[in-house]
């Protein structure tokens, strides 16, 4: 299938026909059941079984993995990429089989699945700062929208004083086992969904689904020297794990707003200064502003329009700590519209010097040439 982009794709529950709060049972059996209509094998005649047997696969690739999901409900599709997909990354064979063919996995290969230690999903968090809390850093107290592991129940989704229970249907493997002529066969429990336990007595507090939602207050340092899209990673401060896995980190995503004097490159910082034509003639000393306040720039004589002029250690200070950038000074000479009677009387005076006729051009029009 072509690769598309996140505006074209269709939303993945609508895809499977589940709503946003289905659990990952009710996803598997709405993914099984568009498996068993359009997998190309039984529909050659249907010129649009395979791209919708795609569709659905890729659709519960994301819904069926606990990151995944987390990630495109948060994000869109582009919290779980753009790449082309291919159905065959990620199908159980087995469990495509079972419901095409009447089989699972062969000669008893099952697993049991389910209950696994999984790892919470990552979180990501934008935030927006100055030019000059990027340069020197800022501390930032944010809110995070999370789920974490059920207090009351300790992740175990049972109610206080009870706990789960082995599966009747499947004796706690997590699949069922039968003979289909020469196969011994194993399919994943219907019953307990392949987890080996069942909740009888669910927890009040998560109904069962062993996490609850919270907004956590965290207190996070932006480092000086940042810049745009930069990223920082906050560990352990992500989706809480599930069956007692870790959780997933927090990235904070840095967006800098322009300033409306500084430019920044890299660690350096660039600004404009306009000089007189005489000053840059025969130099001059400017008071100019930079991220650390007012500095003093020396003019050497004879300085030209657009030289540019550094400051040393003036720009931003490495993330690290280890040293600043430089503040460079980008020179602009001004030439005067309009002389006094004395004006013009010296600057004839200096082009008679120079050998210069300006009287056929006009006086104006030798000056800017003589600094352009």
């Amino acid at each position: 299938m072509p690769t598309m982009s996140s505006t074209q794709k269709r939303d993945y529950y609508e895809v499977l026909g589940v709503n946003r709060d289905a659990s990952l049972e009710e996803i598997k059996k709405a993914y099984r059941r568009l498996a068993v209509k359009y997998h190309p094998d039984k529909n050659p005649d249907h010129p649009d079984a395979d791209e919708k047997f795609k569709e659905a696969s890729e659709a519960y690739s994301v819904l069926s993995d606990q990151d995944k999901r987390a990630r495109y409900d948060r994000f869109g599709h582009q919290g779980v990429g753009s790449q082309p997909f291919d159905a065959a990354d990620f199908v159980d064979f087995s469990d495509i089989l079972g419901d095409l063919f009447g089989f699972g996995d062969l000669f008893g290969g099952g697993r049991r699945r389910g209950n696994r230690p999984v790892r919470g999903a990552d979180l990501r968090y934008d935030v927006s700062i100055s030019f000059e809390e990027a340069v020197f850093g800022k501390e930032l107290e944010i809110e995070i929208p999370r789920s974490v592991t059920c207090g009351t129940c300790k992740g175990s989704g049972a109610k206080a004083g009870s706990s789960p229970v082995s599966c009747t249907g499947c004796g706690g493997r997590g699949q069922v086992r039968f003979q289909q002529g020469f196969f011994a066969v194993s399919r994943t429990c219907p019953q307990c969904g392949g987890s080996g336990q069942v909740i009888k007595d669910k927890c009040a507090t998560c109904n069962g689904a062993a996490r609850v939602r919270e907004t956590r207050k965290l207190t996070i340092r932006i480092p000086q020297g940042v810049d745009e899209g930069s990223r920082l990673r906050v560990g352990g401060e992500g989706e809480g794990g599930i069956n007692g896995g870790p959780a997933g980190d927090l990235y904070v995503f840095i967006d800098v707003a322009d300033h409306e004097r500084f430019v920044r490159k890299d660690y350096d910082v660039h600004s404009e200064e306009e000089l007189g034509f005489t000053q840059a003639a025969l130099g001059a000393e400017l008071k100019v502003k930079t991220v650390w306040g007012e500095e003093t720039l020396v003019i050497p004589p004879g300085t030209q329009p657009q030289e540019t002029i550094r400051l040393r250690g003036k720009g931003v200070p490495f993330v690290d700590g280890n040293g600043k950038g430089d503040h460079w000074v980008h020179v602009n000479v001004r030439v005067p519209k309009k002389l006094t009677d004395a004006q013009r009387k010296l600057l004839e005076e200096y082009a008679e010097l120079e050998g210069d006729d300006v009287k056929e051009r006009g006086m104006l029009d030798k000056v800017k040439e003589f600094f352009s």
